[in-house]
């Protein structure tokens, strides 16, 4: 199947998984091509934070050059050291402080998207090629797929990876019976520079936490402050994200930004002023709606010699932050599995090898995230709606007062974001 110079992989996507992986198998030696249908490296890129945990971080290591990963390191924010949940009016529900890994191989990091695909860049100029837009592959007689473009152009190798994202292309043709749900939330997005002003408007114990403000009705916020110590990296900034199960908003179809940001005020009258304003101060231009989707489960299937990776197989909502890190973990499989391959393994059977593992921790993630975002859930009903968020803060405050509980909250939400090092220390509960 390989030509003369070996295993030719080729990747449709230069979001965060495809990016890794181009770097993972270049780094073996495989021969690699990466095609992205943005016109330029800064092009559509929605959404400001990337959470990226300790398996995230492993996956950046084993698949990075070291100097690309200690650039990548270089532009990261200052990490988050706690988990910060309170009510829509700013009344604490659970503080727990989680500290901070400091070796950069293993750490939680926070870094902004575009920031990151900058960094990820580095060293790949002779593999990614902006503007290329994929339609669909072809199976050839000698065993090796071709992708075409809608330029006209076509390029052939051995493998064909889908890193193409929630729309994936390459997904629609190879698995077409293939489910993405709408999960009934809609979020709103925004964000504002961090300035001293701007500051005395975040809830307490915000600035160094990922912050999760839980209101009536279903809705909640999401709150992140960005510092950044590397020079030249992106000024400091403060993103919020608005979300509610989509009954609860106005018909938005041809609103500007402007309006988008109107709606939010409009639907939070009672919410903390402080937390109003900062809605108010977002910059028009950052603001972006979103209707919340992810996958459905899928049976395996029969492997071949294409496959895919991150949310073009299992999208999932925001509601872990895990995502990204999904899809890194992918990566850094499948580089492990494909380079098997371009040392003589059968192809198909790395992949398979690939599929199984990553259908199995794909699925539990989307589920697990698919129960923090999920419309149709109780919360978000009239009247047991607000019994169940009555029950859920006392919960909350509950296991905020009892350092054994709060321990045991905090130790398994690392264990969701460490699946090398599942008894992850927690530095501090009280």
């Amino acid at each position: 199947m390989f030509g003369k110079t070996g295993m030719r992989v080729l990747i449709i996507g230069a979001g965060t998984g495809g990016l890794c992986l181009a770097h993972g198998l270049k780094k073996a030696g495989v021969d690699v091509a990466l095609f992205e249908r943005d016109r330029t490296p800064r092009s559509m890129l929605i959404g400001y934070r990337v959470g990226i945990s300790p398996d995230g971080s492993k996956a950046l290591h084993t698949c990075l050059p070291p100097d690309v990963f200690k650039e990548f390191v270089r532009t990261t924010a200052r990490p988050a050291t706690r988990i910060n949940m309170r009510t829509e009016k700013y009344k604490e529900l659970f503080v727990g402080e989680f500290g901070h890994n400091p070796d950069d191989t293993r750490s939680e990091k926070s870094v902004s998207r575009i920031a990151m695909r900058t960094a990820l860049l580095n060293g790949l100029d002779d593999v990614v090629r902006f503007d290329k837009t994929f339609t669909h592959f072809s199976r050839n007689d000698d065993g090796s797929v071709t992708a075409f473009f809608d330029d006209g152009t076509s390029e052939t190798g051995d493998v064909l990876v889908g890193a193409d994202g929630a729309q994936s292309r390459v997904r629609r043709q190879y698995l077409p019976h293939a489910k993405i749900a709408d999960t009934g939330i809609t979020t709103i997005a925004g964000k504002l520079p961090l300035t001293p002003e701007h500051v005395k408007l975040l809830p307490p114990k915000a600035d160094g936490g990922v912050t999760l403000l839980y209101g009536p009705k279903g809705a909640f916020v999401i709150v992140h402050v960005m510092r950044f110590d590397g020079e030249g990296v992106e000024d400091d900034y403060i993103m919020w994200g608005y979300a509610a199960s989509h009954d609860k908003f106005p018909d938005m179809k041809g609103m500007t930004q402007e309006q988008l940001k109107q709606v939010v005020l409009d639907m939070t009258p009672k919410f903390h002023p402080n937390l109003r304003e900062l809605f108010r101060l977002a910059d028009p231009e950052t603001v972006f709606e979103i209707k919340v989707r992810t996958s459905e489960p899928l049976e395996a299937w029969e492997s071949s010699n294409v496959t895919l990776i991150g949310d073009s197989v299992h999208l999932m909502t925001p509601g872990r932050g895990i995502g990204a890190n999904t899809a890194l973990r992918d990566a850094e499989l499948l580089t492990r599995k494909l380079t098997e391959a371009h040392h003589g393994k059968d192809v198909v059977q790395a992949i398979s090898e690939y599929e199984q593992e990553m259908v199995k921790y794909g699925f539990e993630a989307v589920l697990a995230s698919r129960e923090q975002m999920d419309g149709n859930g109780v919360i978000h009903k009239p009247v047991i709606g607000r019994v169940v968020l009555a029950f859920l803060r006392t919960f909350l405050r509950v296991t905020n007062a009892v350092p054994a509980l709060k321990r045991r909250m905090l130790t398994q939400d690392a264990a969701l974001r460490d699946h090398v090092n599942s008894d992850h220390e927690v530095v501090h509960a009280g």
